[in-house]
């Protein structure tokens, strides 16, 4: 089996210009980190992946069944909880505690965000007698473009941080500033 299309299928729910809600939701878990932290982001990002395959492999599986409408809408939940988190914790606090919180939140928010693609991942595969193969060529693209959008995250903030005066404090606040509002405006609209 073939499992490059659902690899590119995986990507491009990354890096696609349809999938603010999962490059807002990753920003926003991420934002503050630096290479530096290359660990801790690696971690996050694949807990995210995780959270995100289990659920999707329990809905495409047809072993769990919840509204679309419901999931739609905590996914921009998601998003805010985290972007008033990470506002309210101290910018310069980099506690384990922290670490282990945003561990957390990235594996319990991924559980809802899996589910969010699994009604159009289920209708791809069909009737196909094996999800095996597919639901891991798409995982490996989810984590490949999680990585990729990581990768140009860190690019841009390295740079935004080299302009004279702006302190670093200012582009997490600016960050969690559009992922409020931003996922305050995708409840409004899926409301």
């Amino acid at each position: 089996m073939n499992v490059w299309p659902y690899f590119s299928l995986g990507w491009e729910h990354i890096i696609s210009l349809y999938a603010t809600d999962h490059q807002l939701f990753i920003l926003t878990l991420l934002v503050g980190k630096t290479l530096r932290d290359h660990r801790h982001l690696l971690i996050l990002v694949t807990i995210f992946t995780i959270g995100h395959s289990m659920t999707l492999v329990l809905a495409a599986g047809g072993y769990l069944q919840i509204s679309t409408y419901w999931v739609e809408l905590f996914i921009p939940i998601s998003i805010f909880l985290t972007a008033f988190y990470q506002w309210k914790i101290s910018f310069n606090s980099d506690s384990q505690k922290k670490f282990s919180i945003l561990v957390a939140m990235a594996g319990f928010f991924g559980l809802f965000h899996g589910l969010g693609f699994a009604k159009t991942l289920e209708s791809i595969l069909g009737r196909s007698e094996s999800i095996l193969m597919p639901l891991f060529g798409f995982n490996v693209g989810l984590e490949a473009g999680q990585l990729f959008f990581l990768f140009l995250i860190l690019i841009f903030q390295e740079l935004i941080l080299l302009i004279p005066g702006f302190k670093a404090e200012y582009w997490h606040r600016l960050v969690m500033t559009i992922a409020i509002f931003g996922s305050g405006w995708m409840v409004a609209d899926r409301i």
